[in-house]
């Protein structure tokens, strides 16, 4: 007889524990008995057969130990030691104590199951041994994610039966009476062989037996249940179902592994073929790119020069498309060429398979000898096209530079014969000639600035001729022109610098007299056009001592007429003398005075006219200083008006913001005497109207300020909206208070002191409190707030995010937080309560509890429930209680 305790097996697997323990009270159970026995027995022989033996009756068959021994070496693949051939009892024990030993040996425990009980054909005894067999070979190795052993087996069923339809394996009892559970494993498994589609979770029978006859002919897993077992008894034998689902595990862990070992055959041909495929691709793209190479390098290496700049651009333009449309993807080609050859090296390393070795002359190192020599011809080549272009760019170049200076020349010199041979000196002024000397003077110095670019036309002209350029006769041919036409202008410049010298003297003597005549016309005509400008201008004034200052000014120029008619007659005086000089002389005078445009004619007119204006400015001054009197006297109606009005309308707003923020008497007392307030108010109404009409009559008169008053009308109209505003937002505040008052039974003690504590924290006495002052209140009051608390309450008091809360706000928040009305939460708690404490809710759930419109009306706003627990028809009645309260209250 075997006890052992827990002493001396610390640390072996217990597969007698409470939970997976053989129980052998259950055994009286006949039901049990019977599933165990068809169950174990078919377990056995499935193994024994490999051994080409079997069992009839598990309680004899077992009682020599020879079979059983056999069975333990056949499900542990391990030799046992030698048995006992011998007939007798003490043989026996032997045997059996042989085989109790070994599956001590692999850590299992054995309580109270002893090889006399055994060898007496013990069915209890012998049952209980051959499941803790089977526990400890055919279930404790089985791992699922991080489960094992029964756990593990459950989880594993549970994952492969989990796509389908009427499959809940939750145990391994009555989890498994309708039969689909088995049709499912081997559907999942080998779907051809079931077509689970077809069958009905209200025909047990034909699934149980479906499954078996399916299972022992196509899998190899013996039939160790009756249908008809199952179906009968309440509750199936535990032990029984996960023997026989353990094979079922077995059976197709087999097939998993054969799959890998296919997978791994597969993946290594896949490599060998891959390799094989860059293996190709490199001896193409290697062949291709030598072949390109091997064409590009004699046309590089060509140097027949050209005889044209144009032919020499042209190979320039060839290099240029090589270098930026046709190397450029060779570029690529030889990186991708030397990435692909590494590429398949590493991979035939990593893959243990022999290096690869191009065709000859294909290696790396040769195709980069051959792009070596490209570039070598490259690099030569274009530094030829570059002297090339260089030494045809240097002869295009003077060439270019010759006849840009030639035509420069040549445009500059056209028309300068004909100028220089002019006598337009003689008719000319002295001014004019004086201007024409200077003029001279300017083309004698270009003349000789021009001196170098004529050498350098000589000099450009002698280095073509040296340099064998083509073109060379029509270069000499302009040169000598140019050297030609030079000379003859320097002549002409000496001969008419000489006759306007000669002209000047002549005209010096009367060009004083201009002069004189000039000075002084000139500041005494600026003097008439400034005082006929003055009196025709037209004034724009708005108060009497602007008029006045108008008119003192006019007074005082008229007091400086005389003095300029004076100096009138003396201008016209030099004019006089002037017409004497030249009748006297008989000089040719050509044009008028060169220094003024002004004549006496013009002065005697503009003179005139100053006289005329002066009368008609008198006239236009006293007109407006008569406007100007009636002007003022609007001003001081309307403000001592508005001077009034404006103080009144600031006292009433300043009186009823006290009395919205003081407490006197209850809100109906308020009420009463704020529409008293707005009675009075009202009834100044006309006083307002009365200052509109004395406004329009300032605006028509093109009044625009106002020194008698602070108030414009603007000002005046909104303060009046703004009382009126005022008065008509705090009576509806108070009416909202009762309203609030009255719906939430709010005491008038409870209110005054919500306006109490308003009022302390509201520093700036502007009606609100802003978001720091609302925090501040709430804390005094006892909240405990966080970041995510305090938002939540300012997304109540202040919907509109406008950063203020107002003393309705403010009650509204404080009733709400004392009132007794339903929460989300406590309606999520509702609806769980309905549901049978889940997560989810089911329609006929709703129709059964809540009247038939309630009901349709939470089914059509419920979203479907998407939990991993839920069933088919399953609804959110979270998504209920968000659309009642917002996710934020949630």
């Amino acid at each position: 007889m075997y006890d052992m305790d827990q002493d001396q097996y610390d640390g072996e697997i217990d597969y007698m524990h409470q939970e997976d323990a053989w129980d052998r009270d259950l055994l009286l159970d006949p039901a049990w008995e019977k599933q165990q026995r068809k169950t174990f027995t078919a377990w056995c022989n499935s193994h024994l057969r490999k051994a080409g033996t079997q069992i009839d009756n598990i309680e004899e068959d077992f009682r020599d130990g020879l079979k059983l021994m056999l069975l333990l070496e056949v499900i542990s693949g391990e030799r046992l030691a030698k048995p006992e051939r011998g007939k007798m009892r003490v043989h026996k024990i032997s045997n059996v104590n042989k085989a109790l030993d070994f599956i001590i040996g692999k850590g299992v425990k054995l309580v109270s199951i002893g090889a006399e009980e055994i060898v007496d054909g013990n069915a209890k005894m012998t049952l209980g041994m051959i499941w803790t067999i089977i526990l400890r070979f055919a279930i404790q190795d089985i791992s699922v994610e991080e489960t094992s052993a029964k756990e593990g087996l459950l989880l594993w069923c549970q994952r492969k039966t989990a796509p389908y339809k009427n499959v809940n394996i939750q145990n391994f009892h009555i989890s498994w009476k309708d039969g689909l559970g088995f049709c499912a494993l081997i559907h999942r498994h080998r779907p051809e062989l079931i077509d689970y589609g077809k069958l009905r979770k209200d025909d047990p029978m034909t699934n149980l037996n479906t499954a078996f006859d399916v299972a022992e002919k196509y899998l190899d897993i013996p039939k160790m249940l009756d249908a008809e077992d199952i179906v009968g008894t309440a509750r199936p034998d535990e032990k029984a179902i996960m023997t026989y689902v353990s094979s079922f595990y077995h059976a197709f862990s087999g097939a998993q592994k054969a799959e890998t070992a296919a997978n791994r055959i597969c993946k290594v041909l896949a490599v060998n073929q891959e390799n094989e495929q860059l293996m190709e691709d490199y001896e193409k793209l290697a062949s291709d790119l030598l072949e390109w190479i091997r064409r590009t390098i004699p046309w590089l290496e060509n140097r027949l020069p050209e005889n044209t700049m144009q032919a020499m651009q042209q190979k320039l333009e060839d290099f240029r498309d090589y270098r930026r449309q046709h190397k450029p993807p060779k570029v690529q080609e030889k990186c991708q060429l030397e990435i692909n050859f590494n590429t398949l090296q590493t991979k035939l390393r990593l893959s243990n398979r022999p290096a690869f070795m191009p065709s000859e002359g294909k290696m790396v190192s040769d195709i980069n000898n051959a792009w070596g020599s490209l570039e070598g011809a490259e690099k030569g080549y274009e530094e030829w096209l570059l002297n090339e272009i260089r030494r045809l760019e240097r002869l295009d170049h003077l060439a270019e530079k010759f006849r840009q200076k030639a035509a420069i020349h040549e445009a500059w010199t056209e028309g300068k014969e004909a100028m220089l041979q002019k006598h337009d000196y003689e008719t000319a002024s002295l001014s004019e000639i004086k201007a024409l000397l200077k003029k001279h003077e300017a083309f004698e110095s270009d003349l000789a600035a021009h001196q170098d670019r004529v050498e350098q036309i000589a000099a450009i002209a002698q280095e073509l001729n040296e340099l064998d350029y083509y073109d060379s006769p029509s270069v000499n041919a302009r040169c000598q022109k140019i050297c030609d036409q030079w000379d003859a202008l320097g002549a002409l410049s000496q001969k008419r610098s000489e006759a306007l010298q000669r002209t000047e003297k002549l005209l010096e003597t009367i060009d004083q007299l201009y002069l004189e005549f000039a000075k002084r016309a000139a500041p005494f005509n600026n003097w008439m056009e400034g005082a006929m400008e003055d009196l025709q201008d037209t004034f724009i004034v708005h108060t009497i001592e602007e008029i006045q200052g108008l008119s003192t000014a006019h007074e005082q120029f008229k007091a400086t007429l005389p003095e300029a008619d004076k100096e009138r007659q003396a201008i016209l005086g030099i004019h006089n003398e002037i017409a004497k000089i030249v009748q006297t002389y008989h000089v040719n005078m050509a044009g008028t005075n060169p220094y003024t445009t002004i004549n006496p004619q013009e002065v005697n007119a503009k003179w005139d006219k100053v006289r005329q204006l002066v009368p008609q400015r008198d006239q236009a001054l006293i007109e407006e200083h008569a406007r100007q009197q009636n002007n003022e006297r609007l001003r001081r109606q309307f403000a001592n008006q508005a001077n009034v009005i404006g103080p009144w309308i600031q006292t009433k707003m300043e009186e009823i913001g006290r009395i919205s923020i003081e407490m006197h008497g209850t809100l109906e007392d308020q009420l009463t005497h704020l529409r008293q307030y707005e009675k009075s108010i009202v009834n100044y109404k006309p006083k307002i109207d009365q200052l509109e009409g004395d406004h329009q009559l300032i605006q028509e008169a093109l009044i625009f300020d106002n020194k008698h008053t602070n108030y414009t009308m603007e000002h005046i109209r909104v303060g009046w909206e703004q009382l009126l505003t005022t008065i008509a937002r705090t009576i509806n505040e108070i009416e909202n208070q009762v309203l609030t008052r009255d719906a939430k039974g709010i005491s008038q003690e409870q209110l005054n002191e919500y306006r109490a504590s308003f009022n302390h924290f509201d520093r700036k006495r502007s009606g609100f409190m802003d978001a720091e002052d609302f925090k501040t209140c709430l804390i005094s009051i006892g909240y405990n707030l966080g970041e995510n608390e305090f938002s939540r309450i300012m997304s109540i008091v202040d919907p509109n995010r406008m950063g203020i809360v107002t003393f309705q706000g403010f009650i509204d928040f404080m009733s709400r937080e004392t009132a007794d009305t339903d929460t989300a939460d406590q309606v999520v708690a509702s609806f769980k309560v309905l549901a049978g404490d889940k997560n989810y809710i089911l329609a006929d759930e709703l129709r059964r509890e809540l009247p038939p419109d309630q009901a349709e009306y939470c089914m059509a706003r419920m979203a479907p429930y998407t939990g991993p627990d839920g069933v088919p028809g399953a609804l959110d009645y979270m998504s209920f209680s968000t659309a009642l309260y917002g996710e934020s209250d949630l």
